[in-house]
């Protein structure tokens, strides 16, 4: 269910704090979803890693994504994966994954359309405020163009994700999104449990 805080780990902004230091973080905290990114680390190496998390998430009742990691993805046993518009074919992957949580990112109507015909289970759409967490971002999406998107994706559900932090948050919110997706306000925080819950209790006030 695609539903509250998702978490996506980036240990080069947590200060020497690991995907594994993260997850056990944000789960503490409440986060409903944890998503593994990693744009550097092998495969080989990342598995491991992965395979511990999708533990932690089982064990919190939390799910688990792999961003773009295919082959990590389904040997870990993931909960799902999450691509972006330059990634794998979002229908090769449908029909990979079955049964399992297909993300999709999306920043025109024309993506979002494509990739709820492709059988996306959620998008994500950004940025929503500026982001340097992300290099090639797009602009920021205002609020008529979120909702043109929306409309777009069919109904499946939508996570915002962008610059989002603990004091833009409600705006968020107030868009109608299912999710927010959140990195540096989380990881980059000196205690992460404790911006992980805040966020949690913004995010339940909020809806």
């Amino acid at each position: 269910m695609i539903k509250g805080i998702y978490v996506i780990t980036d240990p080069y902004l947590a200060s020497g704090r690991g995907h594994i230091d993260i997850t056990q973080a944000a789960l503490c905290g409440g986060a409903a979803i944890i998503q593994l990114r990693d744009k550097t680390a092998s495969d080989k190496d990342l598995l491991p890693v992965a395979r511990e998390m999708q533990r932690l998430c089982k064990e919190s009742g939390a799910l688990f994504i792999v961003n773009d990691r295919v082959d990590v993805a389904l040997l870990c046993g993931a909960g799902g994966i999450h691509v972006g518009q330059s990634d794998h074919p979002a229908g090769e992957l449908r029909r990979l994954f079955e049964g399992k949580i297909l993300g999709v990112s999306a920043g025109t109507e024309e993506e979002a359309k494509a990739a709820a015909q492709a059988g996306a289970d959620y998008i994500g759409v950004g940025p929503i405020f500026a982001t340097t967490t992300k290099k090639d971002a797009g602009p920021v999406l205002c609020k008529d163009e979120m909702e043109r998107i929306k409309c777009a994706a069919g109904g499946i559900p939508v996570v915002a994700i962008g610059g989002i932090t603990r004091e833009n948050l409600a705006e968020v919110a107030a868009l109608g999104v299912e999710s927010a997706a959140v990195i540096s306000a989380v990881v980059a925080s000196p205690n992460m449990e404790e911006a992980t819950r805040r966020l949690v209790q913004i995010w339940q006030a909020s809806n």
